[in-house]
């Protein structure tokens, strides 16, 4: 992939690239979506209703179609990426828009992967409060997304546990580091003090991490 100065998913380049080099960055991108289909057939009822937050090209509307068809599921996928509308390939309906302006209805599911961390800082920390209220009772929040470095050595260690996973998958270093430094700006880390009270950490690989929060 030709990485711009500045990250974007809105170009023809980097949508058209998305699904092969999400997974060289993320070597373990294939198991969560795993692990998310595993919760989300938990708490999606017949009938129910699941926002895919981030949709891109439709990873989780694809590992979540059985379901979705078997259990007559509501499946909205939501981007701001005309160009990930236009490779679209998931189940559903896909609507164009800014999450944290978008107006939720009342849902079972809502699945945000790696999609918080490109939300403006200011925002996304009272929209995923509001997000959260909006989760009928037995329905959850799953969140996944790249959150700050733990203080002190520890997260150095963690910070390179990334990195080795990355030269692992044979990424090129100065693909690594362009990736980063493109990143400047764009991709912020959210903080755990952003997450709903009641949410439970169900997955981490180095800097990146998983929540679930349920409406009980």
């Amino acid at each position: 992939m030709n990485i711009p100065h500045d990250w974007t998913f809105k170009t023809a380049d980097v949508a058209g690239e998305f699904d092969k080099h999400v997974r060289e960055q993320l070597p373990w991108y294939d198991l969560v979506t795993g692990a998310i289909t595993h919760f989300a057939r938990h708490y999606i009822p017949h009938g129910g209703r699941v926002y895919d937050i981030g949709a891109s090209t439709g990873n989780i509307g694809k590992a979540l179609a059985d379901v979705i068809a078997d259990r007559k599921v509501e499946f909205i996928a939501l981007d701001n990426s005309e160009e990930m509308q236009r490779r679209y390939t998931g189940p559903g309906t896909f609507l164009l828009g800014d999450a944290t302006e978008f107006d939720f209805e009342p849902f079972d599911l809502s699945i945000c992967f790696l999609s918080m961390m490109f939300m403006p800082v200011i925002k996304r920390g009272p929209w995923l409060l509001k997000l959260a209220a909006k989760v009928r009772k037995g329905g959850a929040v799953l969140v996944f997304d790249k959150c700050l470095p733990r203080v002190g050595y520890l997260s150095i260690v963690l910070s390179r546990l990334a990195l080795a996973g990355k030269t692992a998958a044979g990424v090129p270093a100065s693909e690594i580091v362009a990736k980063e430094l493109s990143l400047g700006g764009v991709q912020r880390p959210i903080c755990e003090s952003e997450l709903p009270l009641g949410c439970i950490e169900i997955f981490r690989f180095g800097d990146f991490a998983g929540w679930i929060y349920e409406s009980k």
